[in-house]
């Protein structure tokens, strides 16, 4: 029983750990309300489901899953934002403004002197007052007196300007921003693959948990079976002991042994009836249905699992499929091209920007003919060039930030792609290595029921102590026990390795 406990603990500990990386990768993104989409696939208590009906669920259930759909879509839009930089864009700006003064040009009428023709010398020329005694100018304040003057109001040269209203309509058009635009379509084009790729990866990582939570159950109903069938024997035995020592053939000795023994094999089934119910809870929160709903699995009412694997490990693979399939590395993959493309950016800083502009503008008052109050306006087209001259290298640093950035990205790739081939090598043993050790326990079943029988004869005939029994019947436990944990290790094993592969289905 020590055995059972101590598998029953490693399922459990394997099946929480994956089930803590996916709340990890549930928690990188920006967790966002769904809404009406939140609605679940319920289970109606008492159904029986398969393995890929779990599957199902949990995909179709799964926040985290529908979490990252959002985010597929929002970088489909952030690609078509990006898209638009390249056409021409159309802004307006308007305001108003309320002056306390009106705008005056003069400080106070104004008298300007006027040009008269003069036949003799025949041109324009001012006249001035004359002293009609000398005949010469009259000077005032320094000044000859003009004979003619205009009189130039104040009023005429102030303007009404408490309330003003304008505004502008202005069309951009970028010719040339260094590359900068064409690497933002380019990211934002590989962070859309990039989010395909990562709900991808998620959907296989919950598909594993779901498998390996599915098996737990199925191995510990098989466990609590097993225990049960462990009581009763012990059960038995306690009570033929017990006729023993009354007839005296045995001890009391004998008889408090196997009532230990009966004990300790009640709290084992204890404790696996405990662990059944929460890996049903565990498996019903990863399918996504409350986890006090009743259900069965169609794998745990069978007399016997189904033995043998659906994946046969081969020889060798070729890593450059397995390459392509791995929705994990396509992210870093993805990620060694965006920073690529950020390369390009921080270039594009240090080159000139050429754009096109033309503008509407518009006001009142309006001066285009006259100064009066209404809405007047004129069109207006030129070009706008950035020619980056010093900034005392900072974008000269920020590109080579870039490029040690995508030097990074590219190790941490191969870095990958080299556990990558450790995982796949590792699956294929420990799938090899879970067939022939599920073949040797299969081989030992029949070994140990011959035994326990040989034993219970033996007993009966008075040949074999009650020792012998029990050693007989823990012999039995644990080779039934370790033949659950090869059948089951036998599915996971076959899962792991398909999910390595890459081949593991997500669609259904």
């Amino acid at each position: 029983m020590l055995i059972l406990h101590t598998r029953f603990n490693y399922f459990l500990t394997r099946a929480m750990m994956i089930r803590r990386i996916l709340l990890a990768v549930a928690l990188a993104g920006i967790v966002l309300p769904l809404g009406a989409q939140e609605s679940r696939s319920m289970v109606d208590d008492g159904a029986v489901l398969s393995l890929e009906q779990c599957r199902e669920l949990a995909l179709s259930n799964n926040r985290n899953l529908r979490k990252i759909s959002q985010q597929v879509l929002a970088a489909g839009y952030q690609k078509e934002e990006a898209f638009a930089a390249y056409l021409p864009s159309i802004d307006f700006a308007g305001g108003y403004m309320y002056n306390q003064k009106n705008l005056s040009l003069l400080e106070k009428d104004a008298l300007l002197p006027v040009k008269t023709f003069d036949i003799q010398k025949q041109g324009y020329e001012f006249g001035f007052v004359k002293n009609p005694v000398t005949g010469e100018p009259v000077i005032v304040d320094g000044k000859p007196v003009p004979e003619q003057v205009a009189l130039l109001p104040k009023e005429a040269m102030t303007f009404d300007i408490h309330n003003v209203f304008f505004g502008a309509v202005t069309l951009t058009q970028p010719v040339f921003m260094g590359g900068k635009i064409m690497a933002m379509n380019k990211i934002t084009g590989y962070a859309e693959e990039l989010a395909r790729a990562k709900h991808g990866s998620a959907s296989r990582d919950l598909v594993y948990a779901v498998d390996a939570a599915y098996w737990q159950v199925v191995s510990l109903k098989a466990k609590k079976k097993l225990a049960e069938s462990y009581v009763n024997l012990l059960d038995t035995l306690c009570r033929n002991v017990g006729l023993m020592v009354e007839q005296g053939v045995a001890t009391r000795r004998d008889k408090l042994t196997v009532d230990v023994k009966l004990n300790s094999a009640r709290v084992d089934l204890t404790k696996v009836n405990n662990g059944l119910v929460l890996s049903r809870m565990a498996l019903a929160q990863l399918c996504g249905f409350p986890i006090h709903t009743s259900y069965s699995l169609a794998d745990e009412n069978a007399d016997r699992l189904v033995s043998g694997t659906s994946q046969i490990p081969a020889e060798s693979y070729d890593m450059n499929e397995v390459y392509a399939r791995r929705d994990d590395l396509r992210q870093l993959e993805l990620g060694v091209k965006i920073f690529g493309q950020k390369e390009k950016v921080a270039r594009a800083a240090m080159m000139p920007n050429l754009a096109i502009v033309g503008t509407y503008s518009f006001s009142n008052p309006s001066s285009f003919d006259g100064f009066k109050n209404r809405f007047g306006g004129a069109f207006s087209v030129g070009a706008m060039l950035t020619v980056p001259i010093w900034h005392w290298g900072g974008n000269y640093n920020k590109y080579r930030s870039a490029k040690a950035e995508t030097a990074a990205m590219r190790m941490e790739l191969e870095d990958a792609r080299e556990m990558i081939d450790l995982q796949v090598s590792q699956a294929s043993f420990k799938a090899e290595e879970a067939a022939r050790t599920h073949e040797m326990t299969e081989a030992n079943l029949a070994s140990a029921d011959e035994n326990l029988r040989c034993a219970d004869i033996g007993f009966r005939d008075g040949v074999m102590t009650v020792d012998n029994v029990m050693e007989a019947q823990t012999a039995w436990l644990k080779a039934h026990s370790e033949n659950i944990d090869a059948r089951i290790d036998v599915y996971l094993c076959d899962v792991y390795l398909s999910k390595v592969l890459g081949t593991l289905s997500t669609k259904y």
